[in-house]
This record gives C-alpha cells, structure tokens and sequence, in this order.
C-alpha cells in the first residue's frame, strides 16, 4: 500500500474475490488524482508515525543514558568487550572522541555510549596533554 497506492491481491482474493474491490469504471485522470492522494494521505501517515517512534525512542534513550564527559588525557574502557584501557586523544564533538589503546596503536573514534569511565588499576600514562602557549605582552599584536 506504501508504495503502490492500493492494497495487494493474495492467493485467496484471486480465487474468491476481494471483498473491497471496486467496480465502477472511471477514466485514467480521476484513477491517477485519486491514486495521488490515496498515496500522499498514506506517505502523511507514515510520516506522523515515524516521527512518534522517533520521538518514544529518544524520551527512552534520554531516560536511560548518563552524561559522561571525558578529557584527553582520560582512561576509558569500550564497553561492547570491555577492552582497554584506551586513552581520550581528543573531543571531536559532544557525542564522538577519539581514543587510542597505546602510542603505536592506529587511534579510533567511537560515540560516547561505547565508551565507560576506566577503573582499573595502573591507568596508561603514555599521553601527554598539551597545555596551549600561554599569552604574553610580547605575544600580543598591536595595531598601531
């Protein structure tokens, strides 16, 4: 019905009948205006209960999900297999980081729900946070 604009015959309705089929005749242009809001009624339809289920899955998640935030520098375990410790290299966005396992190790990026504080024991010292330069007189520009 979603994509063909009416519904499909089965096995039985070919050999019974279809109790709801129509039998008038009209011409190709009512068929095709009727078939096009037939379709954009269904295509609204479709839309409202997309964005339901869309809506209850993200009241759910929000509900269930904790806020954690990490630092480069931070230890965090992945929590699919529990692997790690893996180090915070750096905050792309709110929700993706990019960790690394060890310094010859190819770094990752994973959403932060793959992601779990480290509790372990002897966490990677490996990775040194840079502190960015800090700002002096001599550093400043001046329009004179």
């Amino acid at each position: 019905m979603l994509t063909s604009g009416r519904e499909l015959k089965l096995p039985t309705d070919l050999m019974l009948g279809h109790p709801l089929e129509e039998t008038e005749e009209r011409s190709l242009p009512e068929f095709v205006e009727d078939l096009r809001e037939r379709i954009d009624r269904i295509h609204r339809f479709a839309r409202e209960k997309l964005k339901m289920q869309s809506d209850k899955m993200k009241q759910r998640l929000d509900t269930t999900s904790t806020e954690t935030a990490f630092k480069p520098g931070d230890a965090s375990s992945m929590v699919s297999n529990w692997e790690g410790p893996y180090t915070i290299i750096k905050k792309i966005n709110d929700l993706a980081y990019r960790i690394q396992l060890s310094p010859r190790s190819k770094s990752k990026v994973v959403h932060l729900e793959r992601l779990a504080k480290y509790t372990g024991h002897n966490p990677p010292d490996w990775f040194v946070v840079e502190d960015p330069p800090a700002r002096t007189e001599d550093s400043v520009i001046r329009d004179e």
